[in-house]
């Protein structure tokens, strides 16, 4: 499962809480959290201040109880903890997974289901409306798919094919 990690576990950047609008970017990978910030003012005195980066072990950041308060102010409590659980070694494989391994197995949940999943997350949710996700559905759940439905479902889009395939049977998914 390590193998499905890749060097940068994770990585959020955008602007800090006025008055100041500084820069900061978080980046989690493997061995290190990176913090980087940029000073972002009109004030003469601070053109030309370069960003500053902090670079700290997982073990190390978890002890660092001033640069957890200041991620929480600039991205929220909901980032911090995401941020400790994965410097605690917790790690979500279900997101990590390539997409057409997700796709390969999500075209074999009830429509019900995949709504719900839609839901957890923006990842999800974009894979559940996408045409490659229909297409892996309606693959799956039809036995005689031939070249020509392949080809009306390419001209009339996967999602359409699968509601005029399957409206029949897709009320009982959502029951």
């Amino acid at each position: 499962m390590a193998s499905l990690l890749g060097e940068q576990l994770f990585q959020i950047s955008g602007q800090g809480p006025p008055p100041p609008k500084d820069f900061f970017q978080l980046v989690i990978a493997k061995n290190e959290v990176i913090w980087r910030s940029w000073k972002i003012s009109l004030r003469f005195d601070s053109r030309g201040t370069p960003p500053k980066e902090l670079r700290t072990s997982h073990q190390d950041f978890l002890h660092q109880k001033m640069l957890q308060q200041q991620l929480g102010a600039v991205f929220g409590q909901r980032i911090l903890e995401y941020t400790i659980s994965l410097c605690q070694g917790k790690f979500d494989y279900l997101e990590r997974l390539p997409d057409e391994i997700m796709l390969q197995i999500m075209s074999y949940l009830q429509l019900k289901e995949t709504t719900l999943l839609a839901q957890v997350s923006h990842r999800f949710r974009k894979l559940c409306n996408s045409e490659r996700f229909w297409e892996h559905s309606v693959r799956n759940r039809c036995a005689g798919f031939t070249s020509d439905m392949e080809g009306v479902a390419n001209a009339m889009g996967w999602r359409k094919t699968f509601f005029t395939l399957f409206h029949t049977s897709s009320s009982k998914w959502q029951q």
